[in-house]
């Protein structure tokens, strides 16, 4: 579609953004006052639009820091708020926002842009690879009794939406955050208390306190007909320590009238089923992608984080972002271009998905995402891309 016009929109085409996007999603238009929750959402100059002769698509994000292996905090986009109007639909749209806002991303020196993709064929073209997964799990209420020897727990506070605003961001930043996770921003915060004020369901608000103060929160909520017992949804749940999620988890489940509690898009690593003295009273009903990953400057996201072993030299190839194709030495004492030969070659988008840690390179070589010199090179790389956890994003957006 070479009529197509992308361009950064201004203040007050946000909102036309907004209502484009939701349509997409096939969601009605903000009214007045949800509008103005939401507006703190969007910051200005990274919201795109695209034009024939009106606004046919939108893209967006905010600024974060991610996490990556070994503890370092690099500049972050999150992407959002992409939507094509559904009468301009393949004909190029999508990929024009989504170049213009690389690009874009390029020219600010943003080393990483992070995504929740709606559909699993489209952002693998851009560069994205799926950096973290997540399980979603029904807990059976009525058969979960937690073992004697799980943590007790501390304090539990409930909070008003109003004040749960004010406070949790600070309960947030208090928690040690473990590769593939981000910060929170303001625009953040923002929009998680737009959508929780705007739905139809009581939402209930939960602080942890330990020894040294707030430690967790839980956000919930319960859909429950009259009559029967309900389902409690966990909205958000962060922890520092083992000790605050089992007296969250101790709490949740002593909620009257439900039957069962359902969380999505929790790490994979989290031991809530042997909590119980039956496991099974925790049911895994999906294990998926979580977020995708865009390194949009290779040699920087390489740098930023730590690595093991003997040095290799990784050849990455990247058709959008051209001046990421090239070989890269990476080892423990640094990350360096080169003429020497490829050890392994591998698309940027497979590069994103070994970088958080959450794929490892011999299952992306069995999987032929990475090519090797030799079989020798496979373990190599392995222990190259070590990683003491598995990552998780945590935070939708």
């Amino acid at each position: 579609m070479n009529d197509v016009v992308v361009r950064a929109l201004r203040d007050d085409e946000f909102r036309a953004a907004h209502a484009l996007f939701r349509g997409a999603l096939h969601h009605v238009p903000p009214t007045d006052e949800q509008w103005e929750r939401l507006r703190p959402v969007y910051q200005p100059g990274r919201v795109f639009g695209a034009f024939d002769e009106q606004l046919i698509g939108t893209a967006r994000s905010t600024d974060a820091e991610l996490v990556v292996p070994g503890g370092a905090r690099i500049p972050l986009a999150a992407v959002t708020g992409v939507g094509v109007r559904v009468d301009r639909t393949r004909r190029g749209v999508l990929t024009a926002l989504m170049r213009r806002q690389l690009t874009d991303l390029v020219e600010r020196g943003v080393p990483a842009a992070m995504l929740y993709a709606t559909e699993g064929e489209i952002y693998g073209r851009f560069g994205y690879g799926i950096a973290t997964r997540a399980r979603s799990c029904t807990v059976h209420r009525r058969q979960a009794r937690l073992r004697p020897e799980a943590p007790t727990g501390g304090p539990v506070e409930l909070l008003d939406l109003d004040e749960a605003e004010r406070r949790l961001p600070d309960v947030y930043a208090r928690i040690p955050l473990r590769p593939g996770m981000m910060t929170r921003s303001e625009r953040w915060w923002a929009g998680l208390f737009a959508r929780l004020r705007q739905s139809d369901e009581p939402v209930t608000t939960l602080v942890h306190h330990g020894a040294d103060g707030p430690d967790g929160f839980a956000i919930y909520q319960v859909s429950r007909q009259s009559g029967q017992l309900g389902t409690l949804r966990v909205v958000d749940l962060h922890t520092a320590d083992a000790t605050a999620f089992a007296g969250l988890w101790r709490f949740l489940l002593g909620v009257d009238l439900v039957e069962t509690i359902v969380a999505y898009q929790r790490s994979l690593e989290e031991p809530l089923e042997l909590l119980f003295t039956d496991p099974r009273a925790c049911e895994t009903t999906e294990v998926g992608d979580e977020a995708w990953l865009r390194l949009v400057d290779v040699e920087a996201a390489l740098r930023s984080r730590t690595w093991h072993g003997e040095p290799l030299v990784l050849e990455v190839v990247d058709p959008v972002l051209e001046h990421n194709a090239d070989r890269y030495q990476v080892g423990p004492a640094g990350v360096t271009r080169t003429d020497q030969p490829a050890d392994a070659r591998l698309a940027v988008d497979t590069l994103a998905m070994m970088f958080t840690g959450g794929w490892r390179p011999s299952t992306l070589v069995d999987a032929g995402r990475i090519t090797v010199r030799d079989f020798e090179v496979t373990p190599r790389l392995d222990e190259l891309a070590r990683t003491r956890s598995t990552p998780w994003c945590g935070t939708f957006f």
